[in-house]
């Protein structure tokens, strides 16, 4: 008897597990002060840019990142300073010592190397 009951609720339990999701839904910004929508980009590099089609009618948009040229305040640093083992470069056990480049040691890290040099540090080394 147990096992008939069992039988007859499968099939409803399959039924319930099977859901279709409901489509994401999207609108634009409202209220945006006008001059965040004409912000300029800075003279650094264009490291990537995506242009999403236009939405109902809106303005077509392009998001770029974008690499500063210069960093300034407690981000800055001598090369040699954190290069304890004078190898020319900045390992991530090294940068640990500057918790902002610590943090943005990944981002830096373009060539994927698990180290920096100071092409890569461009805009945080003293001069």
């Amino acid at each position: 008897m147990r096992a008939l009951i069992l039988l007859a609720l499968l099939p409803l339990s399959a039924a319930a597990q099977v859901r279709t999701p409901a489509p994401a839904i999207s609108e634009p910004l409202r209220d945006v002060p006008a001059s965040v929508r004409t912000q300029p980009l800075s003279s650094g590099e264009v490291t990537h840019a995506v242009t999403l089609p236009p939405i109902a009618g809106e303005a077509t948009v392009t998001v770029r990142s974008v690499r500063p040229d210069s960093v300034v305040g407690q981000y800055r640093f001598a090369f040699e300073t954190l290069d304890l083992d004078g190898d020319g470069f900045i390992s991530r056990d090294e940068a640990q010592a500057k918790p902002a480049l610590a943090d943005e040691f990944t981002s830096l890290d373009t060539l994927h190397r698990g180290r920096l040099d100071r092409a890569q540090l461009r805009g945080w080394l003293l001069p």
